[in-house]
């Protein structure tokens, strides 16, 4: 008889919370969904101190301890913003939230001296990285695999790149966003006449095929992993509005075709203080009747979705209990947090097992996806540990490659999945 290797060998209780925590840590990650670019897409890409200091969650938190009019923040220079943030939020106060403290895990895992606190020494540092050896050493801190970007047709830089494409590290695949095209119909149909498609305000027949013809040009162009929208909580469907005519009669038939997923994130109240600018966004808590109406109605569909208030997250749980074309991912956003992370996991492993994404990083700068894996990964060594424990209670026997199997799903497994899958 074989002996068993190790990986096959029954897990005491003593050894699981060391084997998770090396497994977590070993696995590599498909981030689904991010703002980052390629090096390729030039100053498209955003890293370095100064754009982590100036992240919209950090300029938050450095007005609120301001009474600088906004006006005069939006006025000073990147550098100069960064430094009055890392004035306020690092020397003048602890950096105690989990944006600061993001921070100062990216510098520590970078191998930077978080005990100087000296700004310039760390603009220093990172001025003199190359863009492509310094995304390398952030994929391997990170234990990325694959970024997937978000990448709008609208915006004038991205499609003058697309226009004229250039080479793409292979790690960074796309995704379509279609924010402006079904949320801002009136204002943009005039841009889709002069790219010679024939279309006009009203949502005629031969407007609605030109915008399929639109959805499936970028399409084949982007070669996309999936398309997406972010949607206000007040999101409805069936809904007889313009963005409901074009979501129903022009997006749906087009993912159906080409066999990509919909993916909906839904619960943005856009600029509620628009001063902030890109800072001034908010909350607000969503029905999940459009979702069960969406999945119901087209069955042979793919949705992914994930909710940005917290209030959504349980029956956002028993809504993907139901439609299998359904696949919840991430703690997007505010939810991004550890102590909601952690309820938010525990909450679906209990409802869902592990039939869904537990997270992505939604990072907007480089250096960001090594602090929200790593702060992610501590919160699910405790989760996992808990859960598997229970199982273990009840006499039930595991595996290392148990685990393994699992924790490869959850960081990329079930997302290559359903990508293949059709219902």
């Amino acid at each position: 008889m074989t002996e068993k290797i190790a990986t096959d060998i029954p897990l005491s209780r003593e050894q699981l919370p060391q084997i998770i925590d090396k497994i977590l840590h070993e696995t590599p990650i498909t981030d689904i969904h991010t703002h980052l670019f390629a090096p390729s897409f030039g100053n498209l890409l955003l890293w370095g101190i100064d754009e982590l200091l100036t992240y919209h969650y950090l300029v938050a938190e450095f007005i609120r301890t301001t009474e600088m009019p906004y006006s005069n923040f939006w006025n000073m220079s990147k550098k100069e913003q960064a430094n009055a943030i890392w004035q306020a939020l690092f020397i003048e106060r602890s950096p105690i939230s989990e944006a600061c403290r993001g921070v100062l895990t990216v510098l520590n895992r970078l191998g930077l001296d978080t005990t100087e606190r000296d700004l310039n020494a760390y603009r220093d540092w990172f001025s003199q990285q190359s863009v492509v050896e310094h995304v390398n050493r952030v994929f391997t801190v990170a234990n990325l695999k694959i970024v997937v970007m978000t990448n709008d047709p609208f915006d004038p830089q991205e499609r003058d790149f697309w226009l004229s494409p250039t080479e793409i590290d292979p790690r960074f695949i796309t995704s379509l966003r279609l924010d402006t095209l079904i949320l801002r119909w009136v204002e943009v149909y005039t841009m889709l006449q002069t790219w010679g498609y024939t279309v006009d305000k009203d949502l005629t027949e031969e407007t609605l095929s030109e915008i399929r013809r639109f959805v499936s040009d970028w399409i084949q162009k982007v070669k996309p992993v999936y398309v997406a929208v972010s949607l206000p909580p007040q999101f409805d469907f069936p809904e007889h509005s313009l963005r409901g005519i074009i979501l129903e009669q022009a997006v749906l038939p087009v993912t159906k075709f080409f066999n990509i997923p919909l993916a909906l994130m839904i619960g943005v109240n856009r600029n509620v203080n628009p001063e902030l600018k890109l800072a001034g966004d908010s909350v607000g808590t969503a029905s999940l009747r459009p979702i069960e109406n969406l999945c119901e109605k087209y069955p042979q569909n793919k949705f992914m979705f994930t909710m940005l208030s917290r209030e959504n997250i349980h029956s956002a749980c028993v809504t993907a209990r139901k439609f299998r074309n359904l696949l919840p991912f991430g703690c997007w956003w505010f939810l991004n947090n550890p102590s909601l992370i952690e309820e938010i996991t525990t909450m679906r492993i209990e409802l869902l097992g592990t039939t869904f994404i537990p997270q992505h990083s939604d990072a907007r700068v480089l250096e960001q996806v090594i602090y929200k894996w790593e702060h992610t990964r501590e919160v699910l060594t405790k989760v996992f540990l808990e859960q598997y424990l229970k199982i273990l209670a009840t006499g039930w026997k595991l595996t290392e490659m148990e685990i393994k199997r699992d924790i490869f799903n959850y960081f990329g497994g079930n997302f290559w999945k359903f990508l293949e899958s059709k219902f």
